[in-house]
């Protein structure tokens, strides 16, 4: 996939502009992209791929930190990585420092309950760091009355953290063989969690190529856009736009993308 194909794609949903995530652990698969990206405006920024533990991430830190299309780095449970198991490493934990010294963000990745734990002990080991939490929407809450009980409670706590956003992505998925296509079906998950992080900490992500497998791009947005729409324009701007702002820190690019204007004294 490159930034033309996703343009021809993404635009005429009223796409203007995109982020690309990580989906490699090759270290040199990061200049690969932000050489790519850099080729087509569409594109305003990229979650790279660095290990805060390995002894050459501060170099490759300081080095992307000059490009401003690298916004961030994704660590989770991808490439056999356990974000958990890592917070009792020193050399990591002062790795994500440096990232939140650097005004970078951690993306989170792919979500399970021990990874929502991990996330909310991040947020508390480094609280000046960002961090964006994709694709919960399609990760099944546990069976287990204590264990969702801890699950949700973990999300709630995590709300409270004015650092942390959660990205609505991943939301269509596969039910019995069958992708639901009716907006009513996806609701009660979307009301959950945006009833838990709010107007301010909810943003859009497509999943896109990877959502190919359960729909279409147009599927994609028909089931979120109707949703945040009915919540008025104010509320759909924040979740398609200005939160990802506040959250990535990404710089308009080209003409149609917008701004966020500075706040009347």
């Amino acid at each position: 996939m490159t930034p033309a194909l996703y343009r021809e794609i993404a635009v005429p949903q009223g796409i203007q502009g995109a982020i690309a995530i990580e989906a490699s652990p090759r270290l040199d698969e990061n200049d690969w992209v932000l050489e790519t990206i850099e080729k087509d405006t569409i594109m305003v920024g990229y979650i790279g791929d660095l290990e805060p533990d390995k002894p050459e991430y501060g170099q490759y830190l300081e080095k992307y930190h000059k490009n401003p299309l690298f916004l961030g780095i994704r660590y989770g449970t991808l490439w056999n990585r356990d974000l958990g198991a890592m917070l009792a490493n020193a050399d990591f934990v002062s790795g994500l420092k440096l990232l939140a010294q650097a005004g970078m963000v951690l993306e989170t990745a792919n979500q399970t309950p021990g990874l929502i734990d991990a996330t909310l002990r991040t947020a508390d080991k480094v609280p000046g760091l960002r961090i964006v939490i994709d694709h919960l929407p399609q990760m099944e809450p546990p069976s287990d009355s204590a264990a969702r009980g801890a699950y949700e409670s973990n999300l709630r706590e995590l709300a409270k953290r004015p650092q942390v956003w959660l990205k609505v992505s991943e939301v269509i998925r596969r039910v019995d063989g069958q992708v639901p296509t009716d907006p009513n079906f996806y609701k009660p998950r979307l009301d959950e969690l945006y009833g838990i992080f709010g107007e301010d900490h909810v943003l859009f992500g497509s999943d896109f190529p990877n959502s190919d497998q359960w729909g279409t791009y147009e599927t994609v947005m028909s089931l979120v856009r109707p949703y945040f729409m009915a919540k008025g324009r104010a509320i759909a701007e924040k979740y398609f736009w200005k939160n990802s702002v506040a959250a990535y820190r990404w710089v308009k690019r080209e003409a149609g993308q917008p701004v966020l204007l500075p706040a009347k004294q």
